[in-house]
């Protein structure tokens, strides 16, 4: 009886013991760096992050997922110490601020022996992050050149209110305008609109009192498009069979489409949800047994009113 008594508390010791040692075990700390949300598409962003970080927690209990915004490249540096030297992170997900301020900090990270990916917008030096995850730039100005072309005959006359002057940027057009050669459109003007609504809507009463006949518009950009439309409507030319292209997948541009919207009937999607894809494949490369580093470039599916309700997220902010 005491044999088995003594063998008894030793069972129930080891157990302890093996919980104990469970319990003590560190987390895998995974930063995710990304700048604060100043308009739309980064409030979409924020909110996919969010999502992304209860949903793979809940998942994975020895996940631990900090999320850090910063309101510029100088305080997104500073957020990248902090990381290593607070949280001694395993994992870095960065989107970074810019591309040539965050390049050194995130090299820094780097040297701690931390994983590194990188969203978006891409460093200044190549070879840094293990992982890279994107939107697709050039297929987002293809896509909407060939619904520009499968709507527009030879001689019917665009505008083109550009993002930021960026490689991003550049990366679009570029291939928007590739895509739209030997068409016959024409292109009547392009200027820079910053992504941003009230520039938007001040490039466009520009556009709209300098040329009397505007077939369509492409504005790149959702934040843009809602300028755009302001403007039409505004001047009363909203109703004259133009229509208006933009991009990124806003939800109040999808409940549109959705809804038939004439002015906005498509959208070309750059998804916000990419920080979440980010994300799940930082996850896996701890969790999964297959190798996950590479590039992952997101497609740039054109939003239409048949697949529109796959890609609407209603309590996004975006």
């Amino acid at each position: 009886m005491k044999l088995k008594s003594a063998l008894m508390a030793l069972a129930v010791g080891g157990a302890l013991g093996l919980a104990g040692a469970a319990n003590a075990q560190e987390k895998i700390k995974i930063g995710v760096s990304y700048p604060t949300p100043t308009h739309a598409w980064a409030a979409g962003m924020n909110w996919h992050a969010e999502k992304a970080e209860e949903r793979l927690e809940a998942l994975y209990p020895d996940i631990d997922l900090i999320l850090v915004n910063s309101p510029d490249p100088g305080a997104q540096a500073s957020a990248l110490e902090d990381l290593v030297s607070v949280h001694q992170i395993d994992a870095l997900v960065v989107l970074p601020f810019e591309s040539e301020p965050l390049t050194d900090p995130v090299l820094n990270v780097k040297k701690t022996g931390a994983l590194i990916t990188v969203v978006d917008r891409g460093l200044s030096q190549p070879g840094i992050e293990d992982i890279y995850v994107a939107g697709n730039n050039p297929e987002m100005g293809r896509v909407s050149a060939e619904y520009m072309k499968g709507r527009l005959k030879d001689g019917d006359n665009i505008v083109i209110l550009r993002g930021i002057p960026t490689v991003i940027d550049n990366e679009r057009f570029d291939a928007f305008m590739a895509g739209i050669e030997g068409s016959g459109i024409n292109v009547l003007d392009h200027k820079h609109a910053n992504w941003n609504r009230d520039d938007g809507f001040e490039v466009m009463q520009d556009f709209l009192s300098r040329f009397p006949d505007i077939d369509a518009v492409w504005a790149q950009d959702d934040d843009i498009a809602i300028g755009v439309v302001a403007a039409l409507k505004q001047a009363g030319r909203d109703g004259d069979g133009m229509f208006v292209v933009g991009g990124a997948g806003m939800k109040e541009t999808i409940k549109g489409i959705m809804d038939g919207n004439e002015l906005v009937p498509v959208d070309v999607l750059y998804p916000p949800a990419m920080i979440a894809t980010a994300m799940d494949v930082t996850v896996a490369a701890f969790k999964s047994n297959g190798p996950v580093a590479g590039r992952y470039i997101l497609g740039a599916t054109l939003i239409t009113q048949e697949n529109a309700d796959s890609f609407y997220f209603p309590d996004s902010p975006f």
